[in-house]
């Protein structure tokens, strides 16, 4: 049965009326990844590539032709979590219990028939593929203004075509999935190149996901996260061979069309021109098509009858206007060559291709070749071994030179964005990153070593309201610690240590170039322990010194006795509420209520019970708080995998401490005066409970000099911060500022852009 893969297509019109769980979004042009154009074209001019088929029944044939064999599905799994996210709810900063259900689900589902899954998440951004990123980022940013508006002007969460994913949502799915039981991988470069190298060199069932870029790698069949059904394991397989046939084109081809039209790699608009003179010179041209599906048409038509005539006999730059550009596409092309395939439009020796841009590789892909690991803080300089070259992970590895940028990249690289040290690492150690970073059992840790750039997508904050700070600033000074651990920078309170190259979003940042930020030392009594004592050492009260490692990290060393008396997950929980009350001094005893109130309510709740909780209305404000805590969860991610997991990292998942409809509800009732006792439902332990965490939280940050008090008691001049966001809001630190430890949060923008330690200290 064959059908229509639509932008707006409701598969139950072709597959009976089953639950439709995972076709709820519909899918924008805009939001597809890969080539462009490619999707709208094969739903609109070529429906015969689109087929629908049964997972189950695939497996039952695989086994049948590989007895013994387990039948695998690749999943993408960036592709997958608007898929995954089905909870009503995702403006509150996330249905954290019922999203950890519909994981189980979907995995019990496919276990169930035999069949699995192995899940792959992207771990670096790949320079080729910066800008698309910030592109990317920048489009999110215009999306999260219009969410705002909506809830400002309405009180209420928008509908689902203007959905956005819950802050933090694809570090915790590695997490969920991994305590789920099953193989989750987080990748060396995008996933995708991996994703189609494991489908490929594993004979798999197949790869599922949303992403054009898999019609163009010649590996095994692609199918539709999008089109699922979990009910019946119908989907649609998207048919690579039948998409050749509609073009007249070769499997080997299909690399070539895709930079040609335009992806994730070449800008769309490089070979505009060219398609358009492909156009007009296009005899053939289909009243049933587009404008976009007459020019794939076009292209695919001078492939066959004018560049094939030359294939092999002249290099593509000599068939093709690449101009400077020369380089890149080349990469592009190559971008989609798995391991042991060769593309025929190349001349070149395979070696040429790798070094095209001639840069001189200087290091081996096995960490214990070299007594000295370089770090490159320039990584436009940074390449890729292809997939299977490291023996021990199967996956490609990194590789460094400090060679500098040629006139000649297509990468417009600011001076600053070429800054670039050496570090000397030790190679056990870095060793134990990777893996680490391989298995997705750390967050950033090995980014920053192998690498020195990072970088975070977009979160639910409102652009418009001053009196809270990004996430990006309320962290930096944890994570510029973490930098120094990890690098081993910033002795003596100075910043002598290798600047780490950060791309994260917040207001006001064009994303023109990464704010270079250098670490930051940290006060631990006897000094800071080395990363191999950390991560390696098996001595007595080595958990000790991890933990005192990981309170440095959030510069509150003097209440670690407060907080270590703390039960079982609050520990970690408390530990950040501390950290945000002295960071943040817009923050008031109402909200440190709703933070506690949410979780300990959460305790023992049905999931169910949490579906159904409704709420009078949205704030804005409680969006944003919800957004600082998840984000400060992610950061406890990091801290802890650095300092070597002092703490389980279930104390800090998001289902065990978090609910957004919850958070909201005790936001809203705290909001009104409610007490301790109406908070945390009449729940008798919850209420000493409750007492008990608020005192530690204060008492901590009494240390700090920060005495947190009610809004009723906020004085004058803070009137104005508590409006509805949008209203005049001061940008001034509050009375309870300490000084002389650097600019505060408030007085920074994206001007400044090499940043030195603790600038967004609040004291």
């Amino acid at each position: 049965m064959e059908v229509c893969l639509g932008l707006y297509v409701v598969l139950g019109s072709y597959l009976g009326n089953g639950s439709f769980l995972y076709n709820l979004q519909i899918l924008p042009r805009s939001s597809i990844m890969g080539v462009r154009g490619l999707h709208g074209f094969v739903a609109s001019s070529c429906p015969h590539v689109c087929t629908v088929v049964n997972f189950k029944e695939l497996a039952e044939r695989h086994r049948s032709q590989h007895p013994g064999g387990t039948p695998t599905i690749v999943v993408d799994a960036m592709c997958c979590l608007r898929y995954w996210y089905t909870p009503e709810s995702w403006v509150c900063g996330g249905q954290w219990r019922e999203y950890y259900s519909s994981l189980r689900e979907f995995v019990r589902t496919f276990t169930a028939v035999g069949i699995k899954l192995i899940f792959f998440f992207d771990g670096m951004v790949e320079q080729s593929k910066r800008d698309e990123w910030v592109k990317r980022r920048l489009k999110n940013n215009r999306e999260i203004a219009k969410i705002f508006h909506y809830i400002k002007s309405r009180r209420e969460q928008p509908g689902r075509n203007m959905f956005f994913i819950p802050s933090g949502l694809a570090i915790f799915t590695r997490f969920a999935l991994k305590a789920l039981g099953q193989e989750t991988l987080c990748s060396l470069q995008e996933a995708d190149y991996e994703v189609a190298s494991y489908g490929f060199q594993n004979n798999c069932l197949g790869i599922l996901g949303e992403d054009t870029d898999y019609l163009i790698y010649d590996t095994c069949p692609y199918f539709s996260i999008s089109e699922l059904s979990l009910d019946s394991l119908d989907t649609v397989m998207l048919c690579r061979e039948k998409l050749c046939q509609s073009l007249g084109l070769h499997l080997a081809d299909l690399p070539l069309l895709a930079c040609l039209l335009g992806n994730d790699v070449i800008p769309e608009g490089m070979f505009e021109s060219f398609r358009y003179k492909c156009l007009t010179s296009y005899a053939s041209v289909r009243e049933s098509c587009d404008r976009k599906g007459n020019v794939i048409l076009a292209v695919a038509e001078h492939i066959s009858k004018v560049l094939r005539l030359h294939q092999g006999e002249k290099k593509l730059e000599e068939m093709l206007p690449l101009g400077p550009n020369k380089a890149l596409f080349y990469k592009g092309v190559a971008s989609y060559l798995l391991p042991g395939q060769k593309s025929p439009w190349f001349i070149q020796k395979p070696e040429d291709v790798v070094t095209l841009d001639k840069q001189v590789l200087s290091m081996s892909s096995d960490p214990e070749s070299k007594q000295e690991f370089p770090v490159c803080m320039d990584s436009e300089s940074k390449q890729k071994l292809p997939v299977g070259t490291d023996p021990e992970f199967n996956l490609e590895a990194p590789m460094c030179t400090n060679t500098e940028v040629k006139q000649e990249d297509p990468v417009n690289v600011g001076p600053e964005a070429k800054h670039q040290v050496t570090v000397v690492l030790d190679p056990e150690i870095l060793k134990v990153a990777r893996a680490q970073h391989v298995q997705a059992e750390s967050y950033l840790v090995y980014s920053v070593m192998s690498s020195g750039e990072v970088e975070c997508s977009n979160s639910l904050e409102d652009a418009t309201d001053q009196a809270l700070p990004s996430q990006a600033f309320v962290y930096r000074p944890v994570r510029q610690r973490v930098y120094s651990l990890l690098l081993g920078g910033g002795g003596g309170g100075s910043s002598t240590g290798p600047a780490v190259k950060e791309w994260f979003v917040y207001s006001g940042n064009p994303l023109r170039q990464p704010d270079l930020v250098r670490p930051l030392q940290m006060n631990i009594p006897g000094g800071t322990p080395s990363l191999r004592q950390l991560w390696l050492s098996q001595e007595p009260g080595i958990q000790a010194q991890r933990l005192d490692t990981l309170l440095a990290c959030f510069d509150l060393s003097s209440s670690r006795e407060e907080l270590q008396a703390v039960e079982r997950p609050f520990q970690a929980l408390c530990c950040l509420l501390v950290y945000l009350f002295v960071q943040v001094d817009t923050l008031c005893l109402e909200d440190l209520h709703a933070f506690i109130a949410q979780a300990l309510c959460l305790q023992g709740k049905p999931t169910m019970e949490l579906a159904d909780l409704q709420l009078d209305h949205i704030d804005p404000r409680a969006v944003q708080l919800a957004t600082l805590l998840v984000r400060g969860l992610t950061t406890l991610v990091l801290v802890n995998g650095a300092c070597g997991s002092p703490w389980e990292m279930a104390d800090f998942m998001p289902w065990h401490l978090f609910d957004g409809k919850l958070f909201h509800q005790k936001y809203l009732q705290s909001e009104k005066g409610y007490t301790a006792e109406v908070l945390v439902e009449q729940n008798r332990s919850h209420v000493t409970r409750f007492h008990t965490l608020k005192s530690v939280v204060c008492k901590a940050c009494g240390k700090e000099s920060r005495p947190i008090v009610s809004r009723r008691h906020w004085r004058p001049h803070h009137a104005g911060r508590w409006g509805r966001q949008g209203s005049s809001s001061h940008g001034t630190s509050s009375g309870y500022s300490r000084s002389g430890h650097g600019q505060h949060w408030r007085d920074q923008g994206p001007g400044s852009r090499q940043y030195e330690p603790d600038q967004w200290r609040r004291y």
